[in-house]
């Protein structure tokens, strides 16, 4: 009884009304508040129009959008990585749009073929390195790291993070399962310790000593960087000579069942222009998807790269043949 009555109330507030005022737009947003609230509160400034809005994981949003159908007061979903805005579009829980303005705004490659979502900042999961132990002229790409070379010296996030089932599900894109799982299984056999919960933990494993490389998005890397600027870490931009280093978006769509679908839509178009995309990328050390936007000055001290140029909504299509690849390779 006592689990009944808990599962109820977990319903209940999930389903609990949000209060909506006639002209505001309303956004469920997987982005973190401190990255987006600035942003919102720039844009009523500037058109009038109020924004609400919720944050929470992007699981736990999508079913709320699912559960609450044609009552929802979402107009717009925000989340990160394109595994899950896939997700969302496949759920039927966005609506198709056309737009010019997000059209010349954003890359094709960095939205969804049918105009469900946009990416709206890219950031790159690449290879961090000790400089104390390692060259990079010993590195290469993420298919390298499965060499015997690399026995006992890399270290990784868990497979249960959805930034690493989006990078296994390129690599099936590039080569196939069979070739993609043979690399995975490489990673495990050359892995020096136990999966890493989060990037961060990976990057304080190397420059402990424990391992010599890992995978992490760039923003991390910048996080930690600040916070010991003279740790010794440094990035690597992978797989240059072949397919690019690997992207990934956060991104945004207008809801299905939005009550102000045109205002959102508005919104949307505004996120990706000049004027905002400095800021939505630049708080989080993250890339503009804005072709004639420049990266933060922090970021681009990292100094460029040949990004692979693949939909990010591959690292959907694949996601679960990518979750099942990584469980039989013994990834965890």
């Amino acid at each position: 009884m006592l689990r009944l009555l808990l599962c109820a109330l977990v319903a209940g507030a999930m389903l609990a009304p949000l209060t909506v005022l006639a002209d505001e737009v309303v956004v469920y947003s997987a982005r973190k508040e401190h990255l987006i609230k600035p942003l919102f509160d720039r844009y009523t400034d500037e058109t009038g129009v109020p924004i609400s809005y919720i944050t929470d994981k992007a699981g736990p949003l999508l079913q709320r959008l699912q559960a609450e159908g044609r009552r929802t007061p979402a107009d717009m979903l925000i989340t990160v990585d394109a595994g899950n805005l896939w997700h969302a579009a496949e759920t039927g829980v966005l609506a198709e749009i056309n737009s010019s303005v997000l059209d010349a705004n954003v890359p094709a490659n960095l939205r969804d073929p049918k105009g469900r979502w946009f990416g709206l900042s890219e950031r790159a999961r690449t290879i961090v390195y000790s400089t104390g132990r390692v060259t990079p002229d010993q590195l290469g790409s993420y298919e390298d790291l499965a060499d015997r070379k690399w026995k006992g010296r890399l270290c990784l996030r868990t497979s249960k993070k959805v930034y690493n089932q989006s990078l296994v599900a390129t690599l099936i894109a590039r080569h196939g399962e069979e070739k993609a799982e043979q690399i995975v299984r490489g990673w495990v056999a050359n892995l020096a310790a136990v999966p890493f919960s989060n990037d961060t933990k990976a990057m304080e494993a190397v420059a402990a000593g424990q391992c010599d490389v890992t995978i992490v998005n760039t923003y991390y890397f910048g996080r930690l960087q600040q916070k010991q600027p003279d740790i010794k870490l440094a990035l690597f931009w992978a797989n240059q000579d072949s397919s690019g280093t690997h992207i990934n978006v956060s991104g945004a769509g207008v809801t299905r069942h939005a009550k102000h679908a045109e205002a959102a839509q508005k919104l949307l178009e505004w996120l990706s222009s000049e004027t905002a995309q400095a800021e939505f990328a630049g708080r989080n050390m993250e890339y503009p998807v804005n072709p004639r936007v420049a990266p933060d000055p922090r970021v681009s001290g990292w100094g460029s790269f040949k990004a692979d140029e693949l939909n990010v909504n591959e690292a959907g299509r694949l996601q679960a043949a990518a979750i099942r690849l990584m469980d039989r390779a013994g990834y965890r």
